[in-house]
C-alpha cells in the first residue's frame, strides 16, 4: 500500500485528516448542549442550518481558486486560521451573553470558512495516491479517529455543555494553518484571464450533473443527508433524556463501526459491485433510526453505533466514485459540488426538517422519540427505494 508514496508523505496526509476532524469534533459534537445549556436552544436548528448555508457559497468558490489558481494547501492554510480565530469569537460571545442573532452570525461566518474545507483536502489527498479504492480508506479512518479524539477529549474535559470547548477548537484550527506549511504544494494551472463569471464560482462543475450515475449519486447521498442531519443535534439530546451523562464521549460509538468500514472498504470496493455497497449503508441507515426509534439505552447506543458504518458506504464511497470517475483537472471541483449538495441543500433541508420535525414530535418537556426515529427510518426507505430503481451501473463495471 506505501509503495506509491513515500512513507513520511503518507503520514502527512494521515495527519492532516486528523488533526482537521479533531478540530470539528471538538466543536460540532457539543454544540447542541453548548447551546441548551446556555439559553440558546432556539438558535439550535439555525446553528446547524449555518453549515448549509456556507455549503452553497463557500465550497465551489475555494474549489474553484484550489483548481486554477492558488495551491490547496496554501487555500486551506488561509481557511482554517481564519475557523481558529472565528471560534474562539464564538466562545467569547456565548460566554458574555452577546445576543443570540450576533452569536448565529458568528457561528455562520465560521462555517464559511470550514464549509470548503474537507473537499481540499479530500482531493488534495487523491492527488497523491495512484490506486484510491486501496489507499484512500486508511488515511481517510485517520478522519475518523481524529473526530472520536476531539469528542472524547470534550467528554475528558468535562466541557460537554461548556463554551471552553470553542477555545479548544480553535487551537488545534490554528495548529492545522501551521502544518499546512509541511503538506506538498501541488501546481496549479497558470490563472486563465478570461474565465467567466460562472467558471470563477466553480458553477461550470454542475455540468458534471448531466452524467446520469453521477447525478443519482449526488441525488441519493443528498437525500440522505436530511434524515442523517438529525444525528448530532438530538442525538445527545435522547441521551441526555435516559440519563447519560458525557453525552459527546457516548456519541463517539458511531465511529467504531465507522473504522471497521473503512478499513474494509477496499475489499468491498474490490469484491462488490457499487450499486450494492451503497444500498448496503442505505441499509444500514434504515436499521440505525429504527432501533432508535425502540427508545431504551441499548438500543439508542446500538443505532449510535451503526451509524458509522451507513456515513461510510453511502458517503466515502460516493467520494471514491467521484475520483475514479472525473477528470483530474475537475477534481477539486466535483469534491466541492458534493459537499454543495450534501452539505448546503441536505443538511440545510436536513437541520431545518428535523428541528421542525422534532418539535412537532415534543409535547411539553416530553419527546416522543419513537414517531421522531421512526419517521426518519421511514424515510430513508424511501430513499433506499429510489436508488435501487434509478442506478443502473454499467455494463463494464459490473461483475
Amino acid at each position: 500500500m506505501l509503495r506509491t508514496l513515500r512513507k513520511a508523505e503518507y503520514a502527512e496526509l494521515m495527519i492532516l485528516f486528523f488533526i482537521l476532524a479533531a478540530g470539528m469534533g471538538i466543536w460540532f459534537v457539543p454544540l447542541g448542549g453548548i447551546l441548551d445549556a446556555n439559553g440558546l436552544h432556539g438558535i439550535k436548528p439555525f446553528a446547524f442550518a449555518a453549515s448549509a448555508v456556507a455549503a452553497f457559497i463557500s465550497p465551489l468558490t475555494f474549489g474553484a481558486m484550489a483548481d486554477r489558481h492558488v495551491p490547496p494547501a496554501k487555500v486551506l492554510r488561509g481557511l482554517s486560521a481564519t475557523a481558529g480565530v472565528l471560534m474562539a469569537l464564538i466562545s467569547v460571545a456565548i460566554q458574555t451573553h452577546c445576543r443570540a442573532w450576533f452569536i448565529l452570525l458568528l457561528i455562520q461566518f465560521f462555517y464559511l470558512a470550514y464549509s470548503p474545507m474537507f473537499s481540499i483536502a479530500t482531493a488534495l489527498v487523491f492527488a497523491r495516491l495512484a490506486d484510491a479504492k486501496k489507499e484512500f480508506g486508511p488515511i481517510r479512518a485517520l478522519a475518523t479517529l481524529g473526530w472520536v479524539a476531539g469528542a472524547m477529549l470534550i467528554s475528558a474535559l468535562s466541557l460537554d455543555r461548556s463554551a471552553y470547548a470553542g477555545y479548544l477548537g480553535a487551537t488545534v484550527w490554528l495548529l492545522v494553518a501551521l502544518f499546512t506549511y509541511y503538506l506538498p504544494e501541488l501546481k496549479v494551472p497558470p490563472a486563465i484571464e478570461r474565465l467567466s463569471w460562472h467558471e470563477r464560482l466553480g458553477l461550470d462543475a454542475l455540468t458534471l450533473l448531466k452524467n446520469r450515475q453521477v447525478r443519482v449519486v449526488f441525488i441519493v447521498t443528498t437525500l440522505f443527508n436530511i434524515p442523517l442531519a438529525a444525528f448530532y443535534p438530538y442525538g445527545p439530546t435522547h441521551l441526555h433524556d435516559l440519563g447519560f451523562t458525557h453525552t459527546s464521549g457516548w456519541m463517539g460509538l458511531g465511529q467504531a463501526t465507522e473504522l471497521v468500514a473503512m478499513f474494509g472498504l477496499a475489499w468491498l470496493l474490490a469484491n462488490w459491485r457499487l450499486k450494492w455497497i451503497f444500498a448496503c449503508g442505505l441499509g444500514f441507515g434504515v436499521a440505525r433510526f429504527a432501533v432508535s426509534a425502540l427508545d431504551n439505552e441499548p438500543s439508542l447506543l446500538l443505532g449510535i453505533t451503526l451509524h458509522g458504518a451507513s456515513f461510510v458506504l453511502v458517503f466515502i464511497t460516493a467520494q471514491i466514485f467521484l475520483d475514479q470517475n472525473i477528470d483530474p483537472g475537475w477534481r477539486t471541483r466535483a469534491q466541492a459540488l458534493l459537499t454543495l449538495m450534501n452539505g448546503g441543500i441536505g443538511n440545510l433541508i436536513g437541520y431545518l426538517g428535523t428541528g421542525w420535525w422534532f418539535a412537532a414530535c415534543t409535547r411539553a418537556s416530553h419527546t416522543r422519540w419513537p414517531v421522531f426515529w421512526g419517521g426518519l427510518s421511514a424515510l430513508v426507505v424511501v430513499i433506499l427505494i429510489y436508488f435501487l430503481t434509478a442506478y443502473r451501473e454499467p455494463l463494464a463495471k459490473r461483475k
